[in-house]
């Protein structure tokens, strides 16, 4: 129902409830066949206006109904926008992350080509690391045994010293 007819239902009620209002002096006026017309009009009177009452408080329902509905829509709403925006930012992050794949994926790239372009270098020079250190290992064994002679030496000339010199 539209409210235009809601509002003709209320003015309807409105109008018998002035009526009904009025029908306790008349009835009281009155006696007999015309006494009993009036009370029988009483109540269709009051059964109208019950009715009118009902029609209003399912109008009151109504109006309710669609204030609830209304709220569920705007709910609605904001649940897709924000699965929207939420939705955006999960597009922007993979692009992201693909730009750094790609990135990532460069960088190995040009580690690998150098490399492969030094790896004669590297072994060049890993080789002569290795020379080097063997000349270093065999001049530290020839130094640590000059070192022992010489305590040996020292040694044998303390006992000497020592025993045989008196």
């Amino acid at each position: 129902m539209s409210t235009e007819e809601f509002e003709k239902l209320h003015e309807m009620y409105r109008s018998l409830y002035e009526e009904v209002k009025l029908m306790p002096e008349r009835a009281q006026r009155c006696q007999g066949e015309e006494r009993k017309r009036i009370v029988r009009d009483f109540d269709e009177c009051v059964s109208e206006a019950e009715e009118v009452t009902h029609l209003q408080s399912q109008r009151a329902l109504l109006i309710q109904g669609t204030e609830s509905l209304n709220n569920a829509s705007k709910s609605i709403e904001r649940s897709q926008r924000i699965a929207a925006e939420t939705d955006q930012i999960g597009t922007d992050i993979i692009e992201e992350l693909g730009e750094q794949r790609e990135q990532l994926d460069r960088t190995r790239d040009r580690v690998r080509e150098r490399y492969l372009d030094q790896r004669p270098l590297l072994l060049l020079l890993n080789k002569q690391i290795i020379n080097c250190t063997s000349k270093i290992l065999v001049t530290n064994k020839l130094l640590l045994s000059v070192i022992i002679i010489m305590e040996l030496a020292i040694l044998a000339g303390v006992v000497y010293l020592k025993f045989f010199r008196k």
